[in-house]
């Protein structure tokens, strides 16, 4: 069985490489397509074949498991056809053993998407962040077009709110403008600068206007009397330090899309926003799908195998790998309606990303122990015409 499960292991490993270069050399195709309109002074076309480099290693997370599923069928149904799995089934090796023997040959497969999702997707995609605010002056996502929002405490009691217009990469920032409110939710200084940089746990703003509001000015304001004194100071500073939880890792958490940070960096960014009192739902979702995510290749295999496993007369491959294309797709939609329901519903973590892998599981299960039990029932069911027609 050992020689038997590496060369099924061969031939799954050489027709899911091929799957995965022709699906990424396609999404790279479209994705240069729609970017040479951005081609210009700023942006040129060897700029832009770079960006496409670093989105490789997330269009190789992203695409492994539909390519692992139409791998698998590829691999598994050139082996039934050539009667290769027949044999192994002569032999006296079952589906389910051959069902283990997959899972056993997807543990390499895990294992470098665990090192893909971790360690170079995340360095990808801070690199292709960093060149793009460099060449565009944006990123894809976590901007609104007011800029970047932050929220956390001030450590006096009070809540201190962060408005960056424009992040520059390596913690540096443009156009930032600062709110300070008291413990009693009212604002206590307005401070506007040019630029700053976030380090090591500081906030160095330079170039700045701050508004030093006094706390009698609302009812002075709420009585509408003259003050005896000023209830605000405008003060320019070259430059001033305030303490902040913030730090250049988030802030480019900030800008990724979740399900591209690794665990530890999304653990962190958590733990942040609660700490804030910010939502954590998507983040979470996203925790929750990285962890299921080894799972979900084991899903593919077992949806292969009862496709693989099928014995076909004529047209047997293409109808194997055509039914491996829908149930892909379908299992890919069927995960992104799991994630709208989820957090429209607010669902658990956990189930939102579970759930679609479990349901896949449990189906691909169903029809391979139908395939093991299907010569005993046909022949109980043939007996049983039998015994009713006439002599």
């Amino acid at each position: 069985m050992r020689t038997a499960r590496r060369y099924i292991a061969r031939e799954i490993y050489r027709s899911t490489a091929v799957v995965l270069v022709a699906l990424v050399g396609l999404f790279m195709f479209f994705a240069l397509i729609e970017g040479l309109d951005k081609v210009g002074q700023r942006l040129t076309l060897l700029n832009l074949f770079y960006l496409q480099a670093l989105d490789v290693p997330n269009h190789l997370y992203e695409l492994l498991p539909i390519g692992l599923l139409i791998g698998a069928v590829l691999a598994l149904a050139g082996l039934a056809q050539r009667n290769e799995l027949t044999i192994l089934r002569a032999s006296g090796v079952s589906g389910m053993r051959l069902l283990g023997a997959l899972w056993l040959i997807t543990i390499p497969l895990v294992m470098g998407a665990f090192i893909l999702s971790e360690f170079i997707t995340p360095a990808a995609e801070l690199r292709g962040s960093e060149s793009r605010l460099a060449l565009l002056g944006r990123t894809d996502g976590g901007r609104l077009s007011s800029g970047y929002w932050f929220k956390e405490a001030d450590g006096k009691g009070g809540t201190r709110i962060i408005n960056i217009g424009q992040l520059t990469g390596k913690g540096s920032v443009d156009n930032v403008v600062l709110y300070e409110f008291a413990a009693n939710n009212t604002l206590k200084d307005l401070v506007q600068a040019a630029n700053g940089q976030f380090e090591q746990g500081r906030l160095v703003l330079r170039n700045l206007t701050e508004t030093r509001i006094q706390p009698q000015s609302a009812g002075a304001l709420a009585d509408a009397r003259i003050p005896d004194k000023p209830i605000s100071e405008v003060v320019h500073l070259d430059e001033r330090s305030i303490p902040t939880s913030l730090t250049p890792e988030r802030l480019i958490a900030r800008i990724l899309t979740p399900e591209r940070m690794a665990i530890s960096d999304l653990l962190d960014y958590i733990r942040y926003l609660k700490n804030n009192q910010l939502q954590t739902d998507r983040q979470e979702v996203a925790l929750w799908r990285k962890i299921a995510y080894p799972f979900t290749l084991l899903v593919m295999v077992t949806i292969a195998a009862p496709i693989g496993f099928m014995q076909t007369r004529r047209g047997g491959v293409g109808v194997k790998v055509f039914a491996g294309i829908i149930l892909g797709v379908g299992f890919f939609m069927l995960n992104q309606l799991a994630l709208n329901a989820g957090m429209l519903g607010d669902w658990p973590p956990w189930a939102t990303a579970l759930v679609p892998s479990l349901a896949g599981q449990a189906a691909a299960l169903l029809a391979l122990l139908g395939m093991e039990h299907r010569h005993p029932l046909s022949l109980w069911l043939r007996q049983r015409k039998l015994q009713r027609s006439p002599a």
